[in-house]
C-alpha cells in the first residue's frame, strides 16, 4: 500500500548547499541577508526576522505595548497562535464568525461587533488570508480608518500570494506576520517575519527581539563587549541554520507555488464531479497552502478510510470557541459561531505540497473517488 504523508518539505541541493555554507561561514550574518531580500520581495520598508510566525506575532504585540484588558478582533477560525499570543498579554481576543465559502472573517459580522462592543481598548483587527487564498482587505481598511484601530495581517499562509497584482504584505496594514516553515508540527526549519511600514514599530521590535540588549558599537579604539539593557524583551532571534533553509525556500517560492497550483488544478479537474464532496470555492488569488474539501456527511469516517488507504489528511480551522481553554474562559456555546461550526463539521484537507509526485496525486484522487462512490 502506498503511503502519502500530509506534508513533506521540498529539500533540494539548494537547501543543502545553504546549510553547508552556514557551517563553513558561521560568523556571516545571514539573518540580515534574509531581511533585506524579504523587504525587496514583499515591497515593504521593514522586515524583522524571528524564531517563528508565533514569535513574530508575539514580538509585534510586545512592540505595540499591548496591555491587560486590551481587545483584538480575530477570526474564530484563525490559527490558535493568534488568540494564544493575545492572552499572553492578558488581553482579550474577540472572535468573529466567517464566510462559508472562503473561511474568511465576515466583514459584516466584524462591523456589527465593533458597533456593539465599542472601541474602548480595541487595539487591532487581525485579518487572515486563509489556506492560501487572498482576502480583500479594503473594507477592513475603511473600518479601521473610521474607528482609528490598526490592521494586523495574518499572512502566515500567504507567502508569495498576490491580490489584484499586489504582493500580500505590501499594503497599508500596520503590520503583517509571515511564516516560512519547512514542516508544521515538527519543523525541519522555520522562520517568522514581522513586516511593517511603521518605523517606530520596527525599531521597537528589533530592540526587543534579543532581551532589549543594546551593544556598544565597534570603533577602531573600542571593542564591542559592553552592552546595556534598555527594555524588557525576550529571545525571539532565529538561528542561522533555520534562516539558511528558509531563505532558500524564499528564493524557490515561485516554483513551490506553481507546483502546488498544478496539483490543486489536477484535484479540481479530477474530483469536481465526485459525489458527496465539494471542492474549494475560489473567489480570489490562491496559492493552495491547503486544499480543503467539504463532505456532506460522516467526515471522520471518510478520513479514517483514507488513512486505511495510506493517505494522511488534516483538519484545519477548528473554531476557537470549541477549544477547551476558550470555551471555559469565555463561556461560549457551541452555537455561538454557526458558520464556522457548520464548516468545521464538513471540512478535510488533502495532501498538497511541491515535493508531491504525480503518482501520489493520482493515488489520492483514485482513493477519494473510490470512497465517495461507495457512500450512500
Amino acid at each position: 500500500m502506498r503511503k502519502i504523508p500530509y506534508f513533506i518539505p521540498d529539500i533540494t541541493k539548494v537547501e543543502r548547499d545553504a546549510i553547508a555554507n552556514v557551517l563553513d561561514n558561521p560568523s556571516y550574518d545571514i539573518v540580515s541577508e534574509l531581511e533585506e531580500e524579504f523587504k525587496k520581495f514583499i515591497g515593504i520598508e521593514y522586515a524583522v526576522a524571528a524564531l517563528s510566525g508565533a514569535a513574530a506575532f508575539h514580538l509585534c504585540l510586545f512592540a505595540m505595548d499591548i496591555k491587560r484588558g486590551d481587545k483584538i478582533i480575530c477570526s474564530v477560525n484563525c490559527h490558535p497562535t493568534f488568540p494564544e499570543m493575545i492572552r499572553h498579554f492578558d488581553a482579550e481576543p474577540i472572535f468573529i464568525d466567517i464566510e462559508e465559502d472562503t473561511f474568511f472573517m465576515s466583514y459584516e459580522k466584524c462591523k456589527e461587533t465593533i458597533e456593539r462592543i465599542g472601541v474602548k481598548k480595541l487595539r487591532a483587527i487581525i485579518v487572515s488570508h486563509t489556506a492560501g487564498q487572498a482576502m480583500d482587505l479594503e473594507p477592513f481598511f475603511a473600518l479601521a480608518d473610521t474607528y482609528n484601530i490598526k490592521i494586523i495581517e495574518d499572512a502566515t499562509m500567504a507567502l508569495g500570494l498576490m491580490h489584484n497584482g499586489i504582493r500580500i504584505g505590501s499594503q497599508q496594514t500596520f503590520a503583517s506576520i509571515f511564516n516560512i516553515v519547512l514542516d508544521a508540527t515538527h519543523p525541519v526549519a522555520q522562520t517568522g517575519i514581522l513586516t511593517t511600514h511603521n518605523e517606530k514599530l520596527a525599531k521597537q521590535a528589533i530592540l526587543l527581539r534579543y532581551h532589549g540588549i543594546v551593544s556598544e558599537k565597534t570603533t577602531s579604539t573600542t571593542p564591542q563587549y559592553l552592552y546595556d539593557v534598555v527594555g524588557i524583551g525576550n529571545k525571539y532571534n532565529v538561528s542561522y541554520l533555520d534562516v539558511a533553509l528558509c531563505l532558500s525556500q524564499l528564493r524557490r517560492i515561485d516554483y513551490i507555488i506553481k507546483r502546488r497550483i498544478e496539483i490543486a488544478q489536477y484535484y479540481n479537474a479530477t474530483l469536481k464531479d465526485a459525489p458527496h464532496i465539494e471542492i474549494p470555492i475560489i473567489k480570489s488569488d490562491h496559492i493552495f497552502l491547503h486544499y480543503i474539501i467539504k463532505l456532506d456527511k460522516n467526515r471522520d469516517h471518510f478520513a479514517k478510510k483514507l488513512k486505511e488507504c495510506g493517505i494522511q489528511v488534516a483538519l484545519h480551522f477548528v473554531p476557537s470557541h470549541l477549544l477547551t481553554y476558550y470555551k471555559c474562559k469565555y463561556k461560549y456555546k457551541i452555537s455561538d459561531f454557526p458558520i464556522a461550526l457548520k464548516n468545521y463539521q464538513q471540512i478535510l484537507s488533502l495532501p498538497i505540497y511541491s515535493a508531491m509526485q504525480q503518482e501520489d496525486v493520482d493515488y489520492v484522487c483514485k482513493q477519494v473517488l473510490h470512497l465517495t462512490n461507495l457512500r450512500v
